[in-house]
């Protein structure tokens, strides 16, 4: 687990930094890991968020049923026991998306219990209430109602973005989307930030010098695309 310390450090850095310094660990494939571009970012917010996750499975085309709606209490202390922050992964099981779980009093008992914010496939609602409250949304549609919504299952692998989720994943989540951080690398991530943010340095600053006159030269381009590759590999 990182210190609160070291999770301020990550939310520093936007998710494709963050995307940039997990491929120089050679951990996983660099097409594999970040959500599908189903899932967006609804809400403006200052800075990423960052959590463990706490999973769920809901649905809202059928009413619930009594061992359903009896989750939601032991729903509430999973997410207690859960280290903060948290951040929800909710997987919808409906064909399509018709009820939100997500609306200003769900967000404002999940905030109470160290929840930062919820990436889903299904649907948010009262985006007004809730982008006061400073919780994170991500998710693949705004919805009007919660219709019949309800819990089908908890503290569960989930299946969201395409990307199979497990309770306890660590989740970084931006305007630009979101993505799993592997626990193993998770400590000298940081770190590996700042060597892409200087590795890309010399491509970055040679070319704001000719932003007025669009006057730069292709073998500058050459000799600092080459500097900051020779960076990227150290």
């Amino acid at each position: 687990m990182l210190t609160s310390n070291q999770l301020e450090e990550l939310q520093q850095y936007d998710t494709p930094t963050i995307a940039n310094a997990i491929e120089r660990f050679n951990v996983r494939s660099k097409t594999e890991g970040f959500f599908s571009s189903e899932i967006k970012c609804i809400l403006p917010a200052d800075k990423p968020f960052i959590g463990y996750v706490c999973t769920a499975k809901v649905s809202a085309n059928k009413p619930a049923t009594n061992a359903q709606k009896s989750m939601l209490l032991d729903y509430y202390k999973q997410i207690k026991l859960t280290p903060n922050p948290t951040m929800m992964v909710i997987q919808d099981m409906d064909p399509s998306s018709i009820g939100s779980f997500w609306g200003e009093v769900n967000v404002s008992i999940h905030k109470a219990l160290g929840c930062v914010g919820v990436i889903t496939n299904g649907g948010v609602r009262d985006l007004d209430e809730v982008v006061r409250l400073g919780f994170g949304y991500f998710a693949s549609c705004i919805l009007v109602s919660h219709a019949n919504i309800h819990l089908e299952d908890y503290n569960c692998p989930v299946n969201v973005g395409g990307l199979k989720i497990e309770p306890g994943d660590l989740v970084h989540a931006d305007k630009h989307g979101a993505i799993v951080i592997p626990n193993e690398i998770a400590p000298e991530l940081a770190k590996a930030c700042r060597k892409v943010i200087d590795a890309e340095k010399p491509v970055i600053l040679g070319c704001r010098k000719h932003f007025d006159k669009c006057d730069v030269k292709i073998d500058d381009l050459k000799v600092w695309r080459e500097e900051m590759e020779k960076r990227r590999v150290k």
